[in-house]
C-alpha cells in the first residue's frame, strides 16, 4: 500500500517518494535560472536589476527559515503520529502547523514591508540598486503567506504517501512563473515589478493547490477548523524538531548578507587601492590594507562570537529529541562556523572575489563529511543494537 510506509521494501518506498520530488526540484532550478535570464535582459538595466534582486534574497531566505521551522518540524511529528495510528494527534499537528505558518507569515510581512528600506541598505544596497530591490520586494512580500503555506504544508501531502501530488505543488508554481514572467516583464513592460508579481501569482496557485488537497476528500488526514487553535505543547515539539531547518536557512540568510557586504566592500576597495598604488601613494595603500584587514577580522570575530555565545541557550531550550543537539550543531557548522569566516578571510588571503565563491564548496565538503561520520557513529551503529525496532 503506497500510503503505508511499513509495507514493502524500504528502498522502494524511498525511491517512490523521492523521484517526483527530485523532478520538482529540477524544474524549480530551471525556473530560477530562466527567471534571472529574463531579468538580466531588461532594457537599460545593465546588471543593476540582478543586483537588486540579489539584495532581496536574504529577506526571502529569512521567510524560508520560518517556513522550515514549522514545516520541517511538523511533518516528522505528523509522520510519527500517523505511523502510531494516532490520527487525531496527527490532524492536530497539521492544524497547528497551518496556524503557525499563517500567523508568522502575517507578522513577517508587516515587519519586512515596513522596514524594507533600511534593511536593504543594511544588506548592501546602493542608491541605484535600491530602486530595483525595492520594486521587487514591495510586491514579492505580498506573497509571503502563499509561499509559507505552500512550502510549509506540502510536506504533509508527501507524508501521507502522495509524492506526485506534492510534486505538482512545485511544478504548478514553477511552470506558471515561467509563463507569466515574460508577459509581465516584457509584454506589459513591468520590469522587475512584473517578475515579482509573476512570483506572487505562482505562489498563490501553489498555495491553493495545497489547501485544496489538504481540505479535500483525497487526503487521508485533513485540516479541520477544530484543530486550528494553537496548542503550545505541540508548538514546542514542532519547533524543537524544526529548529535545525530554521538554523540552516537562517544561516543562509547570514551568509548572503556577509557575501553582499564583502563583495561590495571588496569592489569598493579595489579601485581605491589600485588608484593609490598607480599614483605611488603607497602610504594610503597601506592604510587601506590595514583598514580592510581590521574590518575583516572584526566581521570574523563577530561571526564566531555568535556561535560561541549562543549554543548553551539554543541547546537548553530544545531537548525534545535525543539527537536535536547534533542536528543544531551541524546546522550551525556549515554556514556559521565555516562559510561565514571563509567568506571574510579568503578574499583577504589573495583570492579576491573568487574567495567568496570558494567558501561554499569548501563548507559543503567539510560539513557533509563531518555530518555523515557523526551520523554513522552516533546513530546508525546504535540502531542495530535496538532489538525491539520493527524490521
Amino acid at each position: 500500500m503506497a500510503n503505508d510506509f511499513s509495507k514493502g521494501k524500504v528502498w522502494q518506498n524511498i525511491v517512490y517518494q523521492a523521484l517526483p520530488l527530485m523532478l520538482a526540484q529540477l524544474v524549480q532550478l530551471l525556473y530560477n535560472v530562466v527567471d534571472r535570464v529574463y531579468i538580466g535582459h531588461l532594457p537599460g538595466a545593465d546588471s543593476l536589476a540582478l543586483t537588486g534582486i540579489g539584495l532581496a534574497f536574504p529577506l526571502t531566505t529569512l521567510i524560508a527559515a520560518f517556513t522550515f521551522l514549522f514545516g520541517t518540524g511538523g511533518t516528522p511529528l505528523f509522520s510519527i503520529a500517523r505511523g502510531s495510528k494516532e490520527e487525531e494527534r496527527a490532524e492536530k499537528i497539521l492544524g497547528n502547523t497551518f496556524t503557525l505558518l499563517l500567523g508568522t507569515s502575517l507578522i513577517l510581512f508587516l515587519l519586512c514591508y515596513t522596514f524594507r528600506r533600511p534593511v536593504l541598505y543594511l544588506f548592501g544596497a546602493s542608491d541605484d540598486s535600491y530602486v530595483y530591490a525595492d520594486a521587487y520586494l514591495r510586491i514579492y512580500l505580498f506573497g509571503t503567506a502563499f509561499s509559507m503555506l505552500a512550502t510549509g504544508l506540502n510536506g504533509f501531502i508527501n507524508a501521507q504517501g502522495f509524492p506526485r501530488t506534492g510534486m505538482l505543488t512545485t511544478l504548478i508554481g514553477a511552470v506558471l512563473n515561467l509563463i507569466l514572467d515574460p508577459i509581465f516583464i516584457f509584454v506589459l513592460d513591468m520590469g522587475v515589478s512584473g517578475a515579482a508579481l509573476a512570483t506572487v501569482l505562482s505562489q498563490m496557485a501553489s498555495c491553493i493547490w495545497v489547501l485544496y488537497f489538504l481540505t479535500g476528500k483525497k487526503a487521508l488526514l485533513t485540516i479541520k477548523r477544530k484543530n486550528l487553535k494553537v496548542n503550545w505543547g505541540l508548538t514546542r515539539e514542532i519547533t524543537a524538531l524544526g529548529i535545525s531547518g530554521f538554523i540552516m536557512q537562517g544561516t543562509n540568510c547570514l551568509v548572503q548578507v556577509v557575501c553582499n557586504a564583502t563583495l561590495k566592500l571588496y569592489g569598493g576597495a579595489q579601485p581605491v587601492l589600485g588608484y593609490n598604488y598607480g599614483a605611488k601613494c603607497y602610504t594610503k595603500v597601506k592604510q587601506g590594507i590595514r583598514f580592510m584587514s581590521l574590518l575583516g577580522i572584526g566581521y570574523t570575530v563577530a561571526a564566531w562570537l555568535v556561535v560561541l555565545l549562543s549554543p548553551h541557550f539554543l541547546l537548553s531550550v530544545f531537548t525534545a529529541l535525543g539527537y536535536s543537539k547534533q542536528a543544531i550543531f551541524f546546522s550551525l557548522l556549515r554556514k556559521v562556523m565555516i562559510v561565514t569566516p571563509l567568506t571574510l578571510l579568503l578574499p583577504r588571503l589573495g583570492l579576491g572575489v573568487d574567495g567568496v565563491f570558494l567558501a561554499e564548496p569548501i563548507s559543503n565538503a567539510v560539513g557533509g563529511i563531518a555530518c555523515f561520520v557523526t551520523m554513522y557513529f552516533v546513530l546508525y551503529r546504535k540502531l542495530g543494537k535496538i532489538s525491539h525496532l520493527p524490521t
